[in-house]
């Protein structure tokens, strides 16, 4: 049976000048659905998710939202006002009449609590990028939204947020429409795939199932795209033929094949169009340098705002080893890129580099680019020609094989899209012959067929390089090893990121598990007051039996501490007041904390003496 759509789109078109960035688009999102959005930068992706979110009205065609559905929409970059709180933001995202009340307070602490934040009176001002992409989630989500539109949501998140965000999306919401360039999210996410691609002569394309789903049946799409278009040719040619020899076309019938032909001709020019996909050309230069290390870290620490976050790492370059480093926000890893560039000094410790060691650096901030510098100059500074690998490239070429038209050129880097200012960024590197390439959040906007490219040129560099990348599938494709980082000064070296997913869902267990068996002793144990007798107490020490003997005394006060908490937290006097509700929450939640662990301490002292 057919499921009916919470939302919807039919026929819809939209062009900014007079190039339409899509036209006739029509699917739908039902309760269930987990859709995932791909298609080359420039495509509308952008667009179409303003589109259905309403914030932007389609030039034709009709969008449908059924009654009483409930939208939410994340955009790329969210933006909030600096000095509000993390909790007046998500008390502010609900409905006028949902804001007031205890439950209203619970339900804003219960939805921070979930999305990481350990205290709700932080201003969004002090946050990172990574905790304000949180926060947008968190203020969507908040509203229990029937429908989730979000536009690039793992940018800025850490590796552990977008496994946080990956099981929050499982669960959390109806149905999900998500912009990525993410492949790993999209795998573990989407339970659909459509491609925004004028390749299509519907200019989408869908495929049912995972993003490994979606890429077995575009292939087989476009092997048959392609036979079509030999078919077409060969019909073609058949044609151009016929008129060469001069056919009369004077006769209705020979009028009409004309046409024809003219149709075939004009088809086949617009399958030639949309087939002619093109992906920028990226290829780093190495110096051919034959030193066998490159560079050697021994003993380095290093503090920062008074924070450890390395101790004791010893590290060694050689050429061809690709290095992934990987932690949380915060756990050092620009740090340890500045001191392998050189621009920052270790606390104690020795770094090494090999005599005249070429290091380039693509840096996550693109602060090396003027926004005000037009695409021609920033492509070429010195003037309309570069050198790449000795020899001279005119502008207009290196431009094209970065995807860019020459009318772009006089275009200031500014107005252009991050996709396009991270491929200046990686055409300006690949101008200068490197033995150490440390790129840092390097595929920030990059569609997917550029990233696929940047696979390729990576894989294939010949020096040394340290990767720092949210995208797993980049990760677990190029590096040849992996390097930790947990923010107090450890660093752990790891095979591959699928080890280092495997370590961490076994810490997350093992975590779990602690936190579980206080709660499962007291609910095994709570009705074990008569087993008492028959115990042999002889076998405790003596602080263990006085711990046994005002066991009982001492869990009916911490069962009485507990429910005065819990009195208080229900008092109306402060179901207005989030902060003193907040923390009489958290008095609550020690309370019983502490009865949890005194009915656990009870069970392992009965345990002891059977």
């Amino acid at each position: 049976m057919s499921r009916l759509p919470l939302l919807s789109c039919e026929g819809i078109s939209k062009a900014y000048g007079v190039h339409p960035l899509f036209e006739g688009l029509s699917f739908g999102l039902a309760e269930g659905d987990r859709v995932g959005l791909v298609g080359p930068n420039g495509s509308g992706k952008t667009t179409l998710l303003k589109v259905l979110a309403g914030i932007e009205p389609p030039d034709a065609g009709t969008r449908s939202q059924r009654r009483f559905t409930r939208l939410g929409y994340v955009p790329q970059d969210p933006t909030f006002p600096g000095d509000r709180t993390v909790e007046a933001v998500l008390t502010e995202a609900l409905p006028a009449e949902e804001r007031e009340g205890f439950e209203t307070a619970g339900r804003v602490a219960a939805m921070l609590g979930r999305a990481g934040f350990t205290d709700s009176r932080h201003t969004v001002g002090v946050l990172s990028a990574g905790w304000r992409k949180r926060l947008a989630i968190a203020r969507e989500l908040v509203v229990a939204p029937d429908v989730l539109l979000m536009d690039e949501p793992t940018n800025h998140l850490d590796v552990e947020g977008i496994l946080w965000l990956e099981a929050l999306l499982r669960t959390e919401v109806p149905a999900v429409l998500v912009v990525s360039h993410d492949r790993y999210f999209l795998e573990h996410v989407a339970s659909r795939v459509l491609e925004l691609n004028r390749w299509y002569a519907g200019g989408l394309f869908q495929a049912e199932g995972r993003y490994s789903d979606y890429l077995l049946r575009r292939d087989e799409a476009l092997r048959e795209q392609a036979a079509y278009q030999d078919t077409l040719a060969n019909k073609v040619r058949r044609e151009v033929e016929w008129l060469r020899r001069g056919p009369k076309a004077r006769t209705r019938k020979g009028q009409a094949r004309v046409k024809a032909a003219g149709r075939l001709i004009q088809e086949l020019d617009e399958v030639r169009a949309r087939a002619a996909g093109t992906a920028a050309g990226i290829e780093f230069t190495a110096s051919g340098r034959q030193s066998k290390k490159l560079l050697v870290a021994r003993d380095v620490a290093k503090t920062v705002g008074g924070v450890r976050l390395l101790a004791g790492l010893n590290l060694t370059l050689t050429p061809g080893m690709r290095l992934g480093l990987l932690g949380a926000s915060g756990s050092g890893k620009s740090t340890l890129l500045n001191l392998l560039a050189g621009t920052l000094a270790p606390d104690s410790g020795q770094i090494e580099r090999a005599e005249g060691l070429r290091v380039v650096r693509f840096d996550q901030d693109r602060e090396g680019l003027d926004p005000a510098v037009s695409l021609r100059r920033a492509l070429a500074p010195e003037g309309d020609v570069v050198v790449y690998r000795d020899r001279s490239v005119h502008v207009v070429a290196w431009a094209k094989r970065f995807l860019f038209r020459p009318e772009q050129l006089e275009t200031t880097v500014g107005r252009l899209s991050g996709g396009e200012q991270a491929r200046i960024l990686i055409a300006r590197l690949m101008l200068q012959p490197a033995d150490l390439l440390i790129l840092d959040e390097p595929t920030n906007d990059l569609d997917i067929p550029t990233l696929e490219v940047l696979e390729e040129s990576l894989a294939d560099f010949p020096g040394a390089l340290v990767l720092v990348t949210r995208d797993r599938f980049l990760l677990e494709r190029v590096s040849t090893l992996v390097l930790a980082l947990d923010g107090t000064g450890g660093a752990t070296f790891f095979a591959d990121y699928a080890q280092w997913e495997s370590a961490h869902e076994e810490a997350d267990r093992d975590v779990g598990d602690r936190i579980e068996a206080p709660a499962r002793t007291a609910v095994e144990t709570r009705t074990k007051p008569a087993a008492r007798e028959g115990l042999d107490a002889r076998r405790l020490t003596y602080l263990e039996k006085r711990d046994w003997e005002q066991m009982e005394q001492t869990i009916l006060e911490a069962e009485g501490a507990c429910a005065a908490c819990q009195e208080a937290v229900e008092d109306p006097a402060v179901a207005s007041d989030p902060i003193a509700l907040r923390e009489r929450w958290a008095a609550l939640e020690a309370a019983r904390a502490e009865v949890d662990r005194l009915y656990g301490r009870w069970a392992e002292l009965e345990e002891k003496q059977r």
